[in-house]
């Protein structure tokens, strides 16, 4: 009798689980979804020096980020890196968005992680933003690989993944 109770309780979860989608992540944009316009809002603040426009045929890595973010920072600085390989570099095109409300704060962040994106913002109006809404970003900072046609083709990519995304 007393297996019965374990049982029932074992059975009753497993059925409320069953209803949920296991393989849909729960946040933000999807695999296949078409981005939304990933530049920010014309108040935003460029970081670099020189814009440079995504170009047909290649693809766009858009990482957001905080500085005072842990993870989506070391993310953000880690693709940066990796793609000062010149292979990779031909065929990517940066764009990095930090949700830091003061620009300064953006600013050194970029100086002191050496991000080499060209196009590289900070959207001041942080959380409250259209971009942060549009891209769904409630439950976490996320990076997404558009291809030329503005199609999400994979999140969250890690550096080890990225190449062999592009191959």
């Amino acid at each position: 009798m007393k297996y019965a109770k374990l049982i029932f309780v074992v059975l009753l979860i497993g059925s409320l689980t069953s209803f949920v989608e296991k393989d849909k992540p729960t946040g933000g944009l999807n695999v296949g979804d078409v981005a939304p316009s990933y530049l920010p809002d014309a108040a935003s603040l460029m970081l670099s020096d020189q814009p440079v426009a995504p170009r047909k045929g290649r693809y766009v890595l858009l990482s957001f980020w905080a500085g005072y973010d842990a993870h989506s920072r070391m993310l953000n600085t880690t693709l940066s890196n990796v793609l000062r390989d010149d292979s990779l570099n031909q065929k990517v095109e940066m764009v990095s968005v930090s949700f830091d409300e003061y620009p300064s704060v953006a600013r050194e962040t970029v100086r002191m992680d050496r991000i080499v994106a060209p196009l590289c913002f900070a959207e001041t109006k942080g959380t409250e933003s259209e971009l942060y809404k549009r891209y769904r970003l409630h439950r976490g900072f996320a990076n997404y690989l558009l291809d030329d046609r503005g199609v999400i083709i994979a999140k969250n990519v890690t550096a080890r993944e990225l190449a062999s995304y592009l191959n």
